[in-house]
């Protein structure tokens, strides 16, 4: 199927209103009111003529004889003149009445004649104005190329030369400069010796020459020239030396050169430095959502009037400005918004900043998952609408398929189009279509359109997609048929190519009959228009032959084609047909084209095979790479979709709401620590393939890397030859333990590194001999790991080399923070490796705001402790803090500065649990799924780690770890806290104290989900509740209102111990099941109870749905309805009542009742079909009444009720829905309405029409005013 460009005035096409078409109607009501006018006067003229014999006879009669001639030739005189008056004034009459119509016509044929010129005037303007639009257009993108190809920064060719002159002389400064646009030049004085006043300038710049004229020197200055224009700016310098003359009298001074000038250089600004500083991340949203993806960066240099250029993209392709997306930059920031997310908007989101030095960007992953169906089970809605090969009466539309991991599969779609202006969407397919592409037939040419797809399902139709850009049903060859006649001078006409063709009767043949297109529902033919065509419209018509048959089917003899493309359906499965083509106009029919070569009606694309091998690895703590083999067959693939599912579940999810296409995927939003497997399926057109293999079961957690820097290098103590050294262990280990750490040294000054440590240290301390006492030296540290060595330290201070001897003690190290709260903080720290002349006998803790001066003092009096609780912090503030240790001396060097540190507590914090298990062992619980591989819990006492495996024991599965105290008693009451290694400072605490309770609890079952209830299909109620673990020999009761059932016909209870789940079922819930449900499970010394309260409107809530579902189960299982009775409109305005059934069979008696009475109808309904109807021609009040349909045999019957009422305000039933204003004639007259009555409402429409008429010129006259 080739794609045709989309001409200029397609682009351009607007829909107007053309309701003037209906002109005829206008001349149908002059007719039918001219015949009713005629019709009334011959009707009075026949009552008045046998009224006046009628006089005339009796008074004859009554006078006889008595009456002379004169008296009676008088008579009959003035009777004679009597009627010939009478018969002049009716003539008269009916004179006027038809000069008055024949006036209304020509008037009406003078209004139509001037909205045919009105047409045609519009459209030679709309023409117009488009061709010149297009030039202008096609002028301004050469232009702009033009422009482009030679736009240069500014260089320059000649510089500035310093010039030496005597005092008080002038001098002009000239250079050569190039570049497009032209460059803007400015001259400034850089250095001035002593300056007696300021020379006169004089800049002057033309033809890419720039001239400084400076006058009446009086000292040495250097001068800068700049040359800037869009894409960059240059600069030159040059000096001027002013001597002056040396008389006897005046000593000698030496004049030179500014010591330190630098030489003349230039500083091309080509390309900007784009550093980000906040960047959008993975996002995750739903359909009908808006969302915002913005960027903050900072770009150097900042120039107001260059900027560089800022892309969007969406895997790939460019985002463009729509109704949909709207973008931003300027003020240091990027950002694209989406005012209604749809799946089409989901994909990869790149940022580019472009400048003609480089591109820096960045990408994060945006996903759209689907809205709420409108009947549950319903798939999502089909994306990405495109439009092709639009012609005169004819549009293929494609999509994509929806996700259906939870939902039933796809059984087909339905296709809408709209035209542009309205809202009156139209169905084009009465079945729903198998496959993703429709070819839409029928449309209006010169007429814009909107379409949009449902998809449908066994559960119900989806939600409509995003509607698609509007399409203009024209032709794309008229442009290629125009052609530029030149005249004399610059002169030229554009005419079409028809008329150059002469007189051309009836068309040729069409050339090139084929099928661009074959499916198993229908088969696209198209053609070449003949060859020469003529002026006059062209015409269509299509046959069809099955093979072998020789006789020949007019395809579409209701209706012509005027595109060179036709859908035919309605193809017999298994058959081959010919097709043949012959044009006509209003001259006549051609010839038949030549046939095609036998065609098939099947699916030349078939659904595509399964994807292979499915590869999952590890990416980050929140995400998995999937990647996968491509499937052997690979049949026009529209892309990927990816399912997850947590390991132990059946329970699949997408990963993906809209086609991938590659075969690589990173799959985002997954639970840290959690087991996942996945799958892939691929798509196309026709289908989905089956599921791929599933993955192997992958734990989300960071990909193994090297370790990051250590940090925090201090220098503990000295003794003239050798250096001790402390450090902090890496912020993150790379999802691996650390192995040990390499140390470098260098003095200062000295270039080359040197290994201070050839195998790697363990500890985070090291002891550096055979160095110089008095030199300075400095270092840096890396740490390895099974992935390799990480990147090294940034060099530490520089650190003399000689020997400590203050009495105080040295500076404490390796400063670390724990449980990290919205207002408090746990301080860790180790002792000084030099204590000074004495022992150290405590600590003091000093903190403060990250950008305030002065410390304050935490503790007053020293703790003997290496940690210490910080307490009343502000939430969201970032402090800082030291150590300083103390002696019999005083107060030591205070520790290095920590780092900053916020304080707020993490989202999701887990505190230390306490319980006792079965055997009334107490044990305190930690969990954390943040863990990787190289993660450990780490258990300490008064923050000491604990290694007297006699009172404790650790156990650690998983995630989850427990610390267990052997034997308990007042020895074991204090601190005890949690750290998780390779997290981001994941850490708890619990204070064991006398007061607790801990000792005197019992244990208990946890439970997944307490005593809930459901409602089955049937009416049945069921209680249940899961507990996470039960053992064999795990007991329970269910007890009601304090009495205990047992399992029985009423309360059938189980319970499954492998999954925990324990419930009742009652087949009967009646009024006296009102009260409370407990449940009490026992197992082992562990108990647990939970509790449903049913009383009130509980109760009435539960005992209404249970009695429902159980009603409705026993309606459904005899005949019944699936669709209650409900009534619709015909196209032929007849009242049509409607209604379903189900779970018929031959025995089945199907009734129409109206108020109770027996209905007969001309034919008995169908129930095999499923669906029974009953028309009403012409409602009226007599059909005003209540409409029951019965259904009834041995198994049970069933009736559904329907009350039509005139009552109220309410219009007529036609008028409930759209009706075209062409039938809605038609529907008066058939409405039986009286006559009169219908003749008032046709002269109202009319009237209607009219009004439309008298707009239509005001908006022509409007649009005129604003093309002028």
């Amino acid at each position: 199927m080739s794609l045709v460009a989309v001409p200029f005035y397609q682009k351009r096409h607007r829909h107007f209103d053309q309701s003037y078409r209906n002109i005829q109607t206008r001349y149908l009501l002059d007719e039918y009111a001219s015949k009713k006018r005629a019709s009334t006067q011959a009707s009075s003229q026949k009552s008045l003529s046998q009224r006046s014999s009628s006089q005339r006879a009796s008074s004859q009669t009554s006078l006889g004889g008595t009456t002379c001639r004169v008296c009676a030739k008088r008579v009959s005189t003035q009777e004679e003149e009597e009627q010939e008056n009478r018969s002049r004034y009716q003539s008269l009459v009916a004179a006027y009445g038809e000069a008055k119509r024949q006036r209304f016509l020509s008037e009406l044929a003078h209004m139509e004649e001037n909205v045919h010129l009105a047409r045609s005037q519009a459209r030679d303007k709309l023409d117009k104005y488009a061709i010149q639009q297009m030039m202008e257009d096609k002028l301004a993108w050469e232009r702009h190329t033009f422009e482009e190809r030679i736009s240069r920064a500014p260089e320059i060719l000649v510089r500035l030369r310093s010039h030496t002159v005597w005092e008080r002389m002038s001098v002009t400064l000239c250079f050569t400069v190039q570049g497009f646009p032209t460059p803007v030049v400015q001259c400034s004085l850089l250095l001035a010796w002593d300056p007696a006043g300021e020379p006169g300038r004089a800049v002057e710049s033309a033809f890419g020459t720039g001239s400084l004229s400076l006058r009446n020197f009086d000292d040495t200055a250097t001068y800068s020239a700049v040359a800037t224009n869009a894409h960059g700016q240059v600069s030159t310098n040059a000096a001027v030396v002013v001597r002056r003359f040396r008389g006897d009298e005046e000593p000698f001074r030496s004049v030179g050169l500014p010591i330190g000038l630098p030489l003349s250089s230039v500083i091309p600004y080509t390309h900007f430095d784009v550093q980000f500083l906040e960047k959008f991340g993975v996002t995750f949203r739903r359909e009908g959502e808006t969302v915002t993806l913005k960027c903050t960066m900072l770009v150097t240099p900042d120039l107001k009037r260059v900027q560089p250029r800022a892309e969007w993209y969406r895997d790939d392709v460019l985002v463009k400005e729509s109704k949909w997306t709207k973008m931003f930059f300027g003020e240091g920031q990027a950002s694209l918004s989406f005012s209604h997310l749809h799946k089409d908007d989901e994909g990869l989101y790149t940022l580019r900043i472009v400048s003609r030095g480089g591109v820096s960007d960045h990408s994060a992953f945006l996903f759209v998952r689907d809205a709420d169906p409108l009947v549950t089970g319903a798939p999502g809605a089909p994306m990405d609408l495109q439009c092709h090969d639009a012609n005169r009466d004819y549009v293929i539309v494609t999509w994509k398929p929806p996700n259906t991991t939870t939902e039933s599969p796809v059984m087909g779609y339905f296709v809408d189009r709209c035209e542009v202006g309205t809202n009156n969407w139209v169905q084009c397919n009465d079945a729903p279509v198998k496959i993703c592409k429709y070819p839409v037939t029928g449309l209006f040419e010169g007429r814009s359109y909107i379409f949009r797809v449902r998809a449908v399902n066994s559960a119900g139709i989806s939600r409509p997609s995003r509607v698609s850009d509007a399409v203009a049903a024209l032709d794309p060859l008229d442009l290629r048929r125009l052609q530029a006649v030149h005249l004399e001078g610059e002169k030229e006409i554009v005419i079409y190519q028809d008329d150059l063709e002469g007189d051309v009767q009836v068309p040729g043949p069409p050339t090139n009959v084929h099928a661009s297109e074959i499916s198993r529902n229908y088969v696209v033919l198209s053609w070449e228009p003949p060859t020469p065509r003529g002026k006059d419209p062209l015409m269509y018509f299509i046959e069809k032959s099955v093979v072998g048959s020789g006789s020949w089917q007019r395809v579409n003899a209701q209706t012509a084609v005027r595109s060179p493309r036709y859908a035919v359906f309605d193809l017999m499965e298994g058959k081959s047909y010919v097709f043949r083509v012959l044009s006509a106009n209003q001259h006549g029919l051609s010839e038949p084209s030549e046939m095609t070569s036998p065609i098939e009606a099947q699916d030349v694309t078939v659904v595509p095979s399964a994807p292979g091998r499915v590869l999952a690895s590890r990416n980050t703590k929140t995400s998995v790479v999937v990647q996968w083999d491509r499937p052997k067959h690979e049949e026009d693939l529209l892309g990927y979709y990816v399912d997850c599912c947590v390991a132990g579940t059946n329970h699949w999810e997408p990963c993906n709401h809209k086609p991938i296409g590659y075969n690589r995927f990173v799959v985002h939003g997954l639970t840290t620590g959690e087991q996942y497997i996945f799958r892939v399926k691929a798509v196309n057109a026709v289908g989905m393939s089956e599921n791929s293999q599933e993955s192997d079961v992958i734990k989300v957690q960071a990909a193994l890397t090297v370790p990051s820097h250590p940090y925090g290098i201090t220098l503990l103590n000295c003794d003239g030859h050798s250096m001790t050294l402390g450090w902090k262990v890496p912020k993150f280990s790379g999802g691996s333990p650390i192995l040990g750490y390499y140390l470098d040294k260098r003095e200062v000054h000295h270039e080359n590194w040197h290994e201070v440590n050839s195998s790697p240290s363990k500890q985070t301390i090291l002891t550096v001999d055979g160095l110089t006492e008095g030199s300075l030296y400095e270092f840096k540290i890396a740490a390895v790991n099974l992935a390799g060595i990480g990147e090294p330290s940034d060099p530490s201070e520089h650190f003399k080399c000689e020997a400590w001897t203050m009495p105080e003690p040295g500076p404490a190290y390796d400063l670390t923070f724990c449980e990290v709260r919205d207002t408090s903080l746990v301080m860790l720290w180790k002792a000084p490796v030099y204590s000074g002349s004495s022992p150290v006998s405590g600590y003091f803790v000093d903190f403060r705001e990250e950008d305030a001066g002065e410390w304050i003092t935490v503790n007053q009096t020293t703790t003997a402790n290496r940690y210490l609780k910080v307490c009343d912090l502000q939430q969201g503030k970032t402090y800082v803090f030291r150590v300083r240790a103390v002696n019999a001396n005083g107060v030591g060097k205070p520790s290095d500065m920590s780092e900053p540190v916020l304080v707020e507590a993490r989202p999701g914090t887990k505190e230390i649990s306490a319980g006792v298990d079965e055997q009334g062992n107490i044990y305190l619980a930690f969990d954390c799924q943040e863990m990787t591989d190289a993660s450990q819990f780490t258990w300490c006492k008064s923050y000491e780690e604990i290694a007297d495996d006699e009172r404790f024991k650790i156990e650690t599965v998983g995630d989850h770890s427990k610390l267990y105290l052997k034997n308990p008693d007042k020895e074991d009451l204090g601190t005890y806290s949690v750290s998780v290694s390779d997290t981001d400072g994941v850490s708890s605490s619990f204070v064991l104290d006398p007061e607790g309770n801990i000792y005197m609890a019992e244990p208990s079952i946890p439970l997944k989900s307490e005593l809930a209830y459901e409602i089955f299909d049937k009416g049945q109620v069921r209680f249940w509740l899961q507990a996470e673990h039960l053992s064999p020999d795990a007991s329970y009761r269910f007890i009601i209102n304090d009495r205990e059932v047992s399992d029985s016909e009423i309360h059938r209870i189980k319970c499954d111990k492998a999954t925990g789940i324990i419930e009742m079922v009652m087949d009967r819930f009646t009024i006296d099941n009102e009260g409370t449900y407990t449940v009490q499970i026992h197992d082992g010394k562990a108990k647990s109870q939970s509790s449903l309260v049913l009383i009130g409107d509980a109760f009435r809530t539960v005992l209404e749905e249970a009695e429902f579902q159980r009603k409705e189960f026993l309606r459904k299982q005899g005949p019944h309805f699936a669709e209650y009775l409900h009534w619709d409109v015909t196209e032929e305005c007849e009242v049509r009542l409607v209604c379903k059934v189900a779970n018929t069979k031959k025995e089945t008696v199907f009734k129409w009742l109206k108020d109770d009475v027996l209905y007969e109808t001309e034919t008995s309904p169908d129930l095999e079909r499923g669906t029974c109807q009953l028309l009403i021609p012409k409602l009226s009040k007599k059909d005003h009444g209540e409409y029951k349909a019965t259904l009834k045999d041995d198994r049970g019957q069933d009736a559904s009720i329907l009350e039509i009422a005139g009552k109220g305000k309410r219009k007529p039933l036609f008028c409930q829905q759209e009706i075209p204003f062409t039938n809605r004639m038609r529907c008066v007259l058939k409405a039986g309405l009286p006559l009169a009555s219908a003749i008032a409402h046709l002269v109202s429409l009319a009237a209607t029409l009219y009004k439309k008429i008298y707009l239509f010129f005001g908006c022509l006259q409007s649009f005129f005013t604003v093309l002028e």
